[in-house]
């Protein structure tokens, strides 16, 4: 299950945000963008998996935390039931820059997914 897939479920179901939200910035008299995992009222977050590939998750949130004036989070999807190596580097940069850090498991974004509609789900009266 890939980044692209999750981040969205995280997003939407769990921290009421809008996913690949585009920041733009200019830059050497160019207008350019960056695309932003997820933006919620409050909140930049970077969304990484437990890989290599998660090390510029904080660069991003900080970033674009610089564009928006939000406060930046990042958070890792744990696959593997354990902190590895990526998790630690990331946690522990986050902690060190000051930046809120959050951990959630694929198997639980995937089963908060399927459940969605039992939570929105309102008994008739009487019933």
């Amino acid at each position: 299950m890939s980044e692209a897939l999750l981040a969205p479920i995280l997003c939407a179901l769990l921290l009421d945000g809008t996913s690949e939200a585009r920041q733009p910035y200019s830059a050497a008299y160019d207008l350019t963008y960056i695309k932003v995992d997820c933006i919620t009222d409050t909140h930049v977050i970077e969304v990484g998996l437990d890989t290599r590939s998660s090390y510029d998750s904080l660069h991003q949130a900080l970033f674009a935390a610089h564009l928006t004036g939000l406060t930046p989070m990042v958070v890792m999807i744990d696959t593997d039931g354990r902190e590895g190596a990526a998790e630690y580097q990331v946690r522990t940069t986050a902690e060190i820059a000051g930046v809120e850090y959050r951990v959630y498991d694929k198997d639980f974004l995937l089963r908060w997914q399927m459940t969605d509609w039992l939570r929105s789900y309102r008994a008739a009266p009487g019933s």
